[in-house]
């Protein structure tokens, strides 16, 4: 008996609460031959089609004034195979429920980013990514990917079958069909051991090449209006097991990371005079601590303080003029940030539309408080970003266009062409795709 749930939909907000869409209707298919139909249906009324996982892209990637499909009944993992070592997922499944399921089995993701809240194929084509010498994005181990396209059929695509499409769908920001299933290379669980540890801006952007080059994961968060930086390295190890005491753990990750400033960003947010006060206390709240345990308890953060933010890859030689650029800008402007700048690190991949495509590259993000004024920071800031041929995160705010993308990517033209075979009539079609990819 179908599950199928159709209905007339209110209004979809994400978790940000800066993008809104109203759907005509909103179909959560319990299949992927429901899935199928449900686009099929679509195209009969003329309507386009997107998917949503839990709307942590700040961009309207997945806004739709058509139909909206909530995969949360595609959930689970489908198979695992220790031989080819991959473990395929349905679509709809959470990092988190992956990680512990995988974690239940003895494996593990090589590499993943610091939350978990978003569905797989969410995570994936928006490019989501954490820190890596060696290795890259979530997107980056995907092995096999399963798709419906604009006619409503099922698509399978892996490095030998349909390679063409295994290139571009795997950050496919929902223009080449939706994701129904992804099989992603995973290996035996291991133990990582993370040293955070605070250090001055001067000296961080001094020695980074050499911190990049000694660590397997390094990244850094810069406070505005201070010279201060939290660090972090996280490095395989033999063991053994020593976790964050408990009572450390919430004290640390989520009194002071959450709760405590939480309190100070509506604090900052009513008197911005002492935003710059409180990033001096910020700066100094976290003391440096060592600590090792599997991996998605070391990558992994709860982020209970909600926020906006906008995040550039750039080349990874530009990375410190880049963020000296940035902290003159912040210190010579009238701007209060009370958000810290997350550095993170990616290796070159071969993914058509990946902000890594044939680049090594390092990440700078800078977010504002939600409900706070963000637009003068980000512009100023995307100025910056833009000026060293940077490529916006798909899921995260920019004002970037087709001109733009079109010049950072050698291979943008291939991935559009691409989308004119699979979706010429435009059914996964939205005004962000519109802005990005072109009509």
């Amino acid at each position: 008996m179908s599950t199928t749930v159709i209905g007339k939909s209110g209004t979809w907000r994400n978790w940000a609460g800066n993008v809104t869409a109203r759907p005509v209707r909103e179909v959560t298919p319990a299949t992927v031959e429901e899935l199928a139909a449900a686009v099929r249906k679509a195209a009969e009324d003329d309507l386009r089609v997107k998917a949503v996982g839990t709307g942590h892209s700040f961009t309207a990637a997945a806004a739709t004034d058509g139909v909206l499909i909530r995969p949360q009944l595609l959930t689970g993992i489908r198979r695992i195979d220790r031989e080819a070592m991959t473990v395929t997922v349905a679509a709809g499944t959470p990092l988190k429920r992956l990680n512990l399921a995988l974690a239940r089995e003895g494996l593990s993701l090589t590499n993943m980013g610091d939350i978990m809240e978003q569905t797989v194929s969410g995570a994936t084509s928006t490019g989501t990514h954490g820190t890596g010498r060696d290795s890259a994005s979530i997107a980056a181990q995907i092995r096999g990917l399963e798709l419906v396209t604009a006619d409503g059929s099922i698509l399978t695509c892996s490095p030998t079958e349909n390679a063409d499409v295994f290139a571009a769908a795997r950050v496919g920001i929902g223009a080449l069909g939706i994701v129904t299933a992804i099989t992603f290379a995973v290996e035996p669980i291991f133990l990582l051991t993370a040293r955070e540890e605070p250090m001055s801006f001067e000296r961080v952007t001094a020695e980074f090449d050499e911190l990049h080059a000694e660590n397997e994961h390094f990244e850094f968060y810069w406070f505005p209006h201070t010279g201060n930086t939290n660090t972090k390295r996280n490095n395989r190890s033999a063991g053994p097991e020593k976790p964050v005491p408990q009572l450390n753990s919430w004290f640390e990750d989520e009194f002071l990371s959450n709760g405590v400033f939480q309190v100070a960003n509506w604090v900052g947010q009513a008197v911005p005079a002492t935003i710059p006060t409180i990033a001096q206390i910020s700066s100094r709240a976290l003391s440096a601590r060592t600590y090792t345990d599997i991996p998605y308890k070391v990558f992994t953060s709860p982020r209970r303080v909600r926020f906006v933010e906008m995040e550039f890859a750039v080349p990874r030689e530009a990375l410190v003029d880049t963020l000296r650029e940035l902290k003159a800008m912040v210190d010579r402007s009238k701007l209060r940030v009370s958000f810290p700048v997350e550095v993170r690190t990616a290796p070159a991949d071969d993914i058509t539309l990946s902000t890594a495509s044939g680049r090594e590259s390092a990440y700078v993000a800078v977010h504002m408080f939600k409900g706070t004024p963000y637009q003068a920071y980000f512009t100023a800031a995307e100025r910056i970003f833009t000026a060293h041929e940077g490529r916006p995160h798909w899921g995260k705010v920019h004002t970037r266009d087709t001109d733009y993308f079109a010049k950072v990517y050698p291979r943008f033209g291939e991935f559009t062409a691409l989308r004119d075979r699979l979706d010429p009539e435009r059914r996964f079609q939205n005004d962000y795709l519109r802005r990005v990819l072109g009509a």
